[in-house]
């Protein structure tokens, strides 16, 4: 399955899969609603950022946007359509970003995971440098922070 440059014209698509993945882990609805604006790849996003997508000919299954910051970025976003959770799209599109930040002369990759893709991110090859408070209805609740170092070409 090809992986091709997001364009404008998939942010809505992008938006629809974001949601979509984070419901699969079973949040309340009233958290994907809390999350709205970090869930949303809008127009500007895609044309400030490195976003990828893997589409074939009548769908995207998934995607990843990198944000580059000098010699360091941040995986914003890796979501899969939740059909395609478990068949090795992750693990192609996280291959890809890391590629791709070694391509940009990247020396580390940061992400805030949701705590249910931690694991995925450690066999990938991510380490956890921390967490990151992320308090949901008035209760403490943290999220993994996890770094990697790319792929050099």
């Amino acid at each position: 399955m090809p992986i091709r440059p997001a364009t404008i014209k998939d942010a809505a698509t992008l938006t629809s899969i974001a949601h979509d993945a984070k419901r699969y882990w079973g949040y309340p609805e009233h958290w994907i609603k809390h999350w709205e604006s970090e869930l949303t790849v809008s127009n500007d996003f895609v044309n400030a950022n490195d976003v990828f997508v893997m589409a074939g000919e009548d769908e995207v299954r998934g995607f990843y946007a990198l944000a580059v910051r000098n010699d360091k970025a941040e995986l914003e976003h890796l979501w899969v359509a939740p059909k395609y959770i478990g068949t090795g799209v992750g693990k192609e599109l996280f291959l890809h970003a890391m590629q791709r930040a070694g391509a940009l002369n990247v020396s580390e990759v940061e992400i805030s995971s949701d705590p249910n893709a931690e694991g995925f991110y450690q066999k990938m090859g991510a380490y956890r440098i921390g967490e990151v408070r992320a308090d949901m209805d008035n209760k403490p609740r943290t999220v993994p922070r996890l770094a990697v170092k790319p792929r050099k070409p």
